[in-house]
């Protein structure tokens, strides 16, 4: 379009230098006419370019409006995503939290219960005389019976096989543990034949009950 233009300017100017030599005025308005025409076709250019800008800007203007929404609706996605993941985490914490305490349930089902003292002395038949262990009381049948029932405070030695009163010289600086009678014969412990604790307490229970 602006070849055309250039092209219709030179030829006015040329029809203008033709109308001074010539001094004819027909060629001056031919000159006009062209350069109207000319001028025309320049407005017509510069409306077009014009339009074409603005045509240019509302499609930049439409692209950003698209990177924009396709942003937000990752942005939207990924805190979608993050709020999943959150919620699913707790879950998964109870499960473990359940296994956790279900198998600590197990555990505990499994392990050996013990009560107070005698969880340290031998079961009955597990204890054994060593040498230097006294001799058993010949105790009589009814003192053994009366022991049976006796809550009289006697002392055992742990994983020895006696059970001794308190001024055993057979205990000496040993580390003792108090029992009842009764409990310490139940436990497999056997009396002593130095201090003979059944004589002993059958004897004071039966002085004090007769008095």
């Amino acid at each position: 379009m602006l070849y055309i233009v250039l092209i219709l300017v030179l030829g006015a100017l040329g029809l203008v230098v033709a109308a001074l030599i010539t001094a004819d005025s027909l060629w001056a308005w031919v000159s006009l006419g062209v350069s109207v025409l000319a001028a025309i076709l320049l407005v017509i250019d510069w409306w077009r370019r014009r339009s074409a800008g603005d045509e240019a800007a509302r499609d930049t203007s439409a692209e950003s409006d698209e990177t924009t929404d396709e942003t937000t609706d990752r942005a939207t996605a990924g805190r979608t995503a993050a709020d999943t993941t959150d919620s699913a985490t707790p879950e998964v914490a109870d499960v473990a939290d359940t296994g956790a305490e279900d198998g600590g349930e197990d555990t505990g089902a499994e392990e050996p219960v013990h009560d107070g003292q005698t969880e340290l002395i031998a079961a009955e038949g597990d204890l054994a005389d060593p040498e230097d262990e006294p001799a058993i009381e010949d105790s009589s049948d009814d003192d053994a019976l009366l022991m049976a029932r006796l809550e009289d405070e006697v002392l055992v030695v742990d994983e020895r096989p006696r059970y001794h009163l308190a001024h055993c010289a057979w205990l000496g600086a040993r580390e003792t543990i108090p029992l009842p009678a009764r409990e310490a014969r139940e436990l497999g412990f056997s009396p002593c034949s130095r201090c003979a604790p059944d004589g002993t307490l059958a004897r004071r229970h039966r002085d004090g009950a007769g008095a």
